[in-house]
């Protein structure tokens, strides 16, 4: 008698938090909801109305978009040289950049992770994240000072006889391995910061030189940190547009031309806009294989 009075005297919200910590997989229901319907209606949604609106038209006469049902954007796409070659420059820098972080990154996060002094590791990774503090436009126009005709790239090649890239796409390459470098460094270095000393030990007790050990042991345990930091890289400098407009100098890549288009052949951008979704949800794929989604 004295509980039932007790339980009708208890305040709604008293009830509903006993209810739900009763029942698990309601509260965990109604905790999901709401980021649920945000990703469904606004990311999902917003890539369903892009599909979609890829395949109306745009009245040559008007520039108004005609919402009928074509293929006349993607039989373009793929049929104009301009376009191919753009594709196939933007998935070409976007590797290139990859590679790039890759190869930069490792001797990096090695010594981060395996060489230095355990009291200075903490540093050394704020020095990585450093960069991601400033504003991206920032260090885009910083590098465009840097390549510009007189800069400090000339300055430094100078006395070599040689002279800066200039305004380009090498330029455009340099300043996006710049950009995300340290996408790729942290996962390298957490994934070599948990590699058990005593397998490096045990490989030179073996016999195994630096080489055959790196190839042998610490590269097949790294693999999957490196395609993760891989998946940034490549995603990051495949949709990038502003770089290449600001140090590409004449470059084109595809984000230039999704920009170009937005508002003289709105169909056509999103056309445009479907080969990088494609393209990534393909790598994502791959990389899956390599267990590099498991490591972000």
């Amino acid at each position: 008698m004295t509980s039932a009075v007790q339980a009708a005297g208890r305040s709604p919200v008293r009830r509903l938090a006993g209810a739900l910590h009763r029942r698990p997989r309601l509260r965990l229901s109604l905790l999901l909801t709401a980021p649920l319907l945000w990703l469904a209606v606004l990311y999902l949604g917003s890539l369903a109305v892009l599909f979609v609106s890829a395949f109306w038209t745009t009245d040559s006469f008007t520039s108004q978009v005609v919402k009928v049902w074509s293929t006349d954007n993607f039989h373009t796409l793929f049929t104009t040289p301009v376009f191919r070659q753009v594709i196939l420059r933007s998935i070409g820098v976007a590797l290139a950049v990859t590679v790039l972080c890759a190869v930069i990154a490792f001797p990096l996060a090695f010594y981060t992770a395996r060489i230095a002094a355990p009291k200075r590791r903490p540093l050394l990774v704020v020095a990585i994240l450093t960069p991601l503090w400033a504003s991206y436009l920032v260090k885009v126009y910083a590098w465009r000072l840097i390549l510009s005709e007189g800069g400090l790239a000339d300055w430094i090649l100078k006395p070599f006889g040689l002279a800066g890239p200039g305004f380009g796409l090498p330029a455009a390459v340099l300043t996006l391995t710049y950009l995300w470098l340290p996408y790729m460094i942290l996962p390298i270095h957490t994934a070599l910061e948990q590699l058990p000393a005593n397998l490096l030990d045990a490989s030179a007790d073996l016999g195994a030189r630096a080489g055959r050990t790196f190839r042998s042991v610490v590269l097949p345990m790294v693999l999957p940190s490196v395609a993760a930091g891989s998946v940034f890289t490549f995603s990051l400098s495949l949709g990038d547009y502003i770089t290449v407009q600001i140090v590409g100098g004449k470059t084109q890549l595809i984000g230039n031309l999704v920009y170009s288009n937005i508002e003289l052949n709105l169909p056509m951008a999103a056309a445009l806009s479907t080969v990088p979704v494609v393209v990534i949800v393909v790598y994502l794929l791959a990389m899956r294989r390599t267990g590099a989604l498991s490591s972000l």
